[in-house]
């Protein structure tokens, strides 16, 4: 099956058919795509998404690494950051729950499964993708949001119970946020976003914080 042809791409996170062509040679569209079509069946490789895998070994090597899914997700959709549950979860403000891979993006929300996981993006206006920072993992550019973000995204993107605006109601206890660790600068940079969305809502999830676990 000229398994031999797979070798250069032994320790890359993920190559595409185009990539393959260029380094094996290979001319024939059909044929490349049969190729590939043959060694994900046959699990030489790991399809990623259309016309995007990651060979086995590589797989095999790095499937474990914390920073893989941040890494898939990066690959999905470049155009995007990490965000939301994802974030909050790895920080240890969402507990209790295992999520899927969370992100944020200008384009259109969607949702991509695949062998690696189950990939949510979400729309958000242009004017309020920002709050990121960003690192690598072999290569690939990661966008993940800051702390503050993930969590003004999180509440930002969520359905909130009306219930939330009634005197005494402690809204980060109903959706387990352990916010009490924040610092002063994240509270600070939180209320930024808030003001920048111009959002009545974030006003008042801001308000009801400030009541019940933000007090001077």
């Amino acid at each position: 099956m000229k398994l031999n042809l797979l070798q250069p791409f032994e320790n890359m996170p993920y190559f595409t058919i185009e990539g393959f062509r260029q380094v094996t040679g290979m001319q024939n569209p059909e044929q490349v795509r049969m190729l590939l079509y043959r060694w994900a069946n046959s699990g030489h490789i790991v399809p990623i998404r259309k016309g995007i895998y990651m060979h086995r070994r590589f797989f095999d090597l790095h499937g474990g690494d914390a920073s893989l899914p941040a890494a898939i997700s990066a690959i999905l959709l470049p155009l995007s950051y990490l965000s939301c549950e994802f974030v909050l979860q790895r920080r240890a403000l969402l507990t209790d729950v295992t999520y899927p891979v969370t992100a944020i993006t200008t384009r259109n929300t969607r949702r991509i499964t695949n062998r690696m996981g189950t990939f949510w993006y979400r729309h958000i206006r242009p004017d309020l993708y920002q709050g990121y920072t960003i690192s690598e993992y072999f290569g690939i550019r990661i966008a993940e949001a800051r702390l503050p973000k993930a969590l003004f995204d999180y509440l930002y993107m969520r359905v909130i119970p009306a219930a939330f605006r009634s005197q005494g109601f402690n809204l980060a206890e109903e959706l387990r946020l352990d916010l009490a660790e924040l610092t002063s600068a994240d509270r600070e940079e939180f209320v930024w976003y808030v003001e920048e969305s111009g959002s009545l809502k974030m006003r008042q999830i801001h308000n009801n914080f400030r009541s019940n676990i933000w007090q001077p």
